[in-house]
């Protein structure tokens, strides 16, 4: 479909969803300008879409009464491919609301030709996954609905939102983007008032609401990258500081980049200008609420390593090394 066919669907969705719209908010919402969305409206026209031009301050486009628009049609791969979106989606907790998901999963199920929901339920019952359902708290609608706008437009929003410790704050953020990563929606931006980047989790977002002027986003605004370096310097009970000598790939394979970090540690003999892929020691620094699961990750890097950071991990790797051995010199 071309993009200007496209704007046209979406200009009579927007008509579609009632009351008057104006030329203005019309063409900031396609991203064209005003005599384009004319010339739209006029397309509607041509296909006979009851299109009515409302005159006045407040004047702009509204559909006439009565109409809709005729029920969607799905060839069988398309009705299929819905099907998996909306049970994949609610499997790994990207839904809004359960219930939404598995009413429309029923709806269309019940029009589907009956060879293609055999093929489903064949499918269905061949499918496995490979991790839990997620269990995290989906966000609300309206409020995923409202910040995404704000992304889009560049407009300041306000949240009223609860941190992990009970605390409720008002806050204004400039949105960069809407994530979704294992099983939960975030949103991460500039916080207006500490001129600081956050992270906030959409669960946890009690209300959101557009305010008035527009914002300038860095042009390095990668949304999930922000994401994901947050959670690697998030606060948490314990700092850990290592030194592994090997390659950052190496690292990675056991350590992501939502872990941790990893930065060139002091260049040692005969390794200065090493290139990027050569191993040499690596400094990784990430914080855990517990650390009963890194002497396993660091087993499994089968790399050198020392820890710098805390004692108690020390300890914990020792306790595992001596299990192992004990393990292995049993007959």
């Amino acid at each position: 479909m071309s993009r200007p066919a496209g704007r046209v669907l979406t200009l009579l969705e927007l008509l579609q969803s009632g009351g008057t719209r104006t030329v203005a908010e019309l063409a900031d919402r396609l991203g064209v300008e005003g005599r384009t969305v004319r010339r739209y409206v006029d397309q509607l026209i041509d296909l006979d879409v009851p299109v009515e031009s409302v005159r006045g301050r407040y004047g702009g486009y509204r559909l006439g009464p009565g109409y809709r628009l005729p029920p969607l049609m799905f060839s069988d791969d398309e009705a299929l491919s819905v099907l998996l979106g909306l049970i994949a989606g609610r499997r790994a907790g990207l839904t809004t609301d359960t219930t939404a998901s598995e009413t429309a999963t029923a709806k269309i199920r019940r029009v589907l030709p009956p060879h293609i929901a055999r093929r489903l339920d064949t499918l269905l019952d061949a499918l496995a996954f490979t991790d839990r359902p997620a269990a995290g708290d989906t966000p609300d609608a309206g409020i995923l609905l409202t910040l995404a706008d704000a992304v889009r437009h560049h407009r300041p929003v306000s949240i009223r939102y609860t941190d992990r410790d009970g605390r409720r704050t008002e806050r204004t953020l400039h949105a960069y983007g809407v994530v979704a990563h294992a099983g939960r929606w975030y949103v991460t931006g500039a916080d207006a008032r500490l001129g600081e980047d956050r992270t906030f989790r959409l669960d946890r977002i009690a209300d959101a609401r557009t305010l008035p002027g527009s914002f300038e986003a860095p042009a390095d605004s990668d949304p999930a990258q922000r994401v994901i370096s947050g959670f690697a310097t998030a606060a948490y009970r314990h700092e850990v500081t290592l030194r592994i000598h090997g390659t950052a790939e190496q690292i990675r394979a056991q350590l992501p980049a939502s872990v941790a970090q990893i930065e060139d540690d002091e260049p040692v003999a005969g390794e200065l200008g090493a290139a990027p892929a050569t191993e040499r020691w690596l400094r990784v620094e990430l914080r855990a609420e517990r650390l009963d699961w890194l002497p396993s990750v660091l087993a499994a890097l089968d790399r050198p390593f020392v820890i710098e950071r805390p004692d108690e991990l020390r300890d914990l790797v020792t306790a595992l090394a001596d299990r192992l051995a004990a393990s292995a010199r049993r007959t």
